[in-house]
C-alpha cells in the first residue's frame, strides 16, 4: 500500500501544481472585475520574467535530465532528445498553422478573432501541463535536476506566464461587450486543460519509463516555442524594451539559481 501511495504521489503533486497554474489563469482573468484598463508595463514585465524562467527551466529541469536518462538507458541522445525537442516545437507550430488556416476561412469579425484567441491559448496550455506532469513524474527516477523543488519552480514559472494569458482572453471579451462574469469564466476556462494534461504527463512517465527522455525533451521544445513565438514578441511591443529584457534576465537567473542550488 505504501508503494502504491508513493507511485501516486507525483500524480497528486502534478495535479496540485497544474491546479495552481489554472488558478493563476483565473486570477489573471479576474482582473476584469478590478480595472477598466490593465497597466501594460506590469503585464509585459511579467511576460519577460516568465520567458526567462521558462528558458532556464527548459534546460535544467527538462533537457538536462532528458540527456542523462537517455545515456543511462543506452538510447541515442541525438534521436531521442533532439527528436523530442523538435517534435514539441513542431506540435505548436502546426497548431498555429491550423489556427491561422481557420482564421483565413472565416470573416475577421470580433467574435471570430476572440474565438481564435481562446483556442490558441488553450492549445498552448496543453504542452505546458504535460511539461509540469513530466517534471513531477521524473522525480521518482533520481535524475540530476529532476527534483520536487525544480518541478514546483517550473510550475510557478508557467503560472506566472498564465496570469497575463488569462487577462489576454478576458479583457478583449469585456471590450466586445460581454459581461464581466462571462469574460472571467471564459478566460479562466482557457487554462482548464493544464490539470488534465499534467496528470496525463505524470501517468505516462510513471507507467512507461522508456518514453521519459522523449517526453522531457518534447516539453522543453514546446516551452521554447511558446517563449520565442509568443512571450518575447508580445513583451517587446513595450516601448521600454530594455526594462523588459532585464526582467527576462532576472527570471532566468532566479530559475537557474533555484535549479542549481536546490536541485
Amino acid at each position: 500500500m505504501s508503494n502504491f501511495l508513493l507511485e501516486l504521489n507525483p500524480i497528486i503533486q502534478a495535479l496540485l501544481a497544474t491546479l495552481f497554474t489554472f488558478l493563476v489563469t483565473a486570477l489573471g482573468s479576474g482582473l476584469v472585475f478590478m480595472f477598466k484598463k490593465i497597466n501594460k508595463n506590469i503585464l509585459d514585465g511579467m511576460l519577460g520574467i516568465a520567458a526567462g524562467v521558462m528558458i532556464a527551466a527548459s534546460f535544467w529541469s527538462l533537457l538536462s535530465p532528458s540527456i542523462d536518462m537517455a545515456n543511462n538507458l543506452n538510447m541515442s541522445v541525438f534521436l531521442v532528445v533532439a527528436g523530442g525537442f523538435l517534435a514539441g516545437g513542431l506540435l505548436l507550430f502546426l497548431g498555429d498553422k491550423i489556427t491561422k488556416k481557420i482564421q483565413g476561412l472565416e470573416k475577421f469579425g470580433a467574435k471570430h478573432r476572440t474565438l481564435m484567441l481562446i483556442i490558441s491559448i488553450t492549445l498552448h496550455n496543453i504542452p505546458e501541463g504535460l511539461a509540469i506532469g513530466t517534471a513531477f513524474g521524473s522525480t521518482l527516477y533520481g535524475l540530476d535536476g529532476a527534483t520536487l523543488m525544480s518541478a514546483w519552480t517550473l510550475a510557478i514559472g508557467i503560472g506566472i506566464q498564465n496570469f497575463p494569458e488569462g487577462t489576454a482572453v478576458s479583457v478583449p471579451l469585456l471590450r466586445e461587450g460581454m459581461s464581466k462574469k462571462k469574460a472571467f469564466i471564459l478566460g479562466s476556462l482557457s487554462g482548464i486543460v493544464e490539470p488534465i494534461a499534467g496528470v496525463l504527463g505524470a501517468l505516462l512517465v510513471l507507467k512507461i519509463r522508456v518514453i521519459l527522455p522523449f517526453l522531457l525533451a518534447f516539453a522543453a521544445g514546446a516551452m521554447i516555442y511558446v517563449v520565442i513565438e509568443e512571450l518575447i514578441p508580445e513583451s517587446q511591443t513595450n516601448e521600454n524594451k530594455e526594462m523588459i529584457s532585464m526582467c527576462s534576465l532576472i527570471g532566468f537567473t532566479i530559475m537557474m539559481l533555484l535549479d542549481v542550488l536546490l536541485g
